[in-house]
């Protein structure tokens, strides 16, 4: 796995799996598009760590390394440039939205309007 797609998976690894404690992320009404942005890297991310750790449920879905990498870094700069939000705090979202999708058992939901939002994207 490439250090990006690492470093974006630990970034979205559930927060139980993380030692350091994890600031809040910080309150801000996006867009709608910005939403789906935010939870369709999450996703992305979350599928990506499971393919490149043999997760069957993830290996399911299409191969998305290297654009799902790619749609990941794109979105994280359209929220920060719409937001006005830091990278770390875009990074607080994107963490939250993990973790809420594997919370409440969302991954396999959204992963469908996700790889429409993909493939529309140009990536």
């Amino acid at each position: 796995m490439t250090s990006l797609a690492f470093a974006a998976a630990l970034a979205f690894a559930p927060l139980s799996l993380q030692t350091a404690p994890v600031a809040p992320a910080p309150q801000v009404q996006l867009t709608q598009e910005n939403a789906a942005l935010l939870r369709c890297s999450a996703a992305f991310a979350l599928v990506s760590f499971g393919q490149a750790n043999g997760n069957e449920a993830s290996m399911r879905w299409p191969v998305l390394d290297p654009r799902g990498q790619e749609f990941f870094v794109r979105s994280m700069a359209k929220l920060m440039d719409d937001t006005g939000l830091s990278r770390d705090e875009v990074s607080q979202l994107a963490s939250a939205e993990a973790q809420r999708l594997l919370d409440e058992d969302q991954v396999d939901a959204v992963m469908p309007a996700c790889l429409l939002m993909l493939e529309a994207s140009g990536v």
